[in-house]
């Protein structure tokens, strides 16, 4: 009788520990709470070569704060980027720390702001292509997401070095990469 109450709470736990609702497999609370998550991905459409950039809403659910430290994509080089004033004049430049989150917070990535930098696409990236992405935290968990490529001229940003954003801000420029 011992014996067979020990296997029977030892498929009990196994059988909780890898439980599934019709067939989908349910992710532990625990991990759950470990990251974040990108809504409303997407990425700047452009051709192979061109500087880009990807945005959406980095959302923390979680009670702590949580920085991105560095962003991954088989389709580009990658860089954090942040705009910041330099000189009297609005610059793009590697965002130095990462993005923080803060706990129960949401961190925007947007055109004229913090935003993820594809530095040098292989590859033309058009309208509707979906491009995958990592993004690396500081505690070392990785959340990778999917952006949906769009048309965007937007407020005349321009991800090229030395090129001026006139309609975002007259004087808006970019330093060349690996400046700081």
């Amino acid at each position: 009788m011992r014996k067979f109450l020990i296997v029977a709470a030892a498929l009990a736990l196994g059988l909780t520990g890898c439980g599934t609702n019709d067939g989908v497999a349910t992710t532990p609370p625990a991990a759950a709470a470990t990251t974040l998550t990108v809504k409303d991905p997407w990425v700047k459409a452009a051709d192979a070569g061109t500087m880009t950039a990807a945005f959406g809403v980095l959302v923390n659910d979680t009670d702590r704060d949580l920085t991105v430290a560095s962003a991954a994509s088989p389709a580009s080089p990658m860089e954090l980027h942040e705009m910041t004033m330099k000189d009297g004049a609005m610059v793009m430049q590697p965002k130095e720390g990462g993005f923080v989150v803060k706990a129960k917070s949401t961190h925007e990535l947007s055109p004229g702001g913090d935003h993820l930098m594809l530095m040098k696409p292989a590859h033309d990236i058009k309208a509707g292509d979906q491009v995958t992405f990592d993004l690396k935290l500081s505690d070392g968990t990785t959340v990778a997401f999917t952006a949906v490529a769009k048309p965007f001229v937007g407020a005349g940003e321009s991800y090229a070095p030395g090129m001026a954003m006139p309609s975002a801000a007259p004087g808006m420029t970019m330093p060349s990469p690996g400046r700081s």
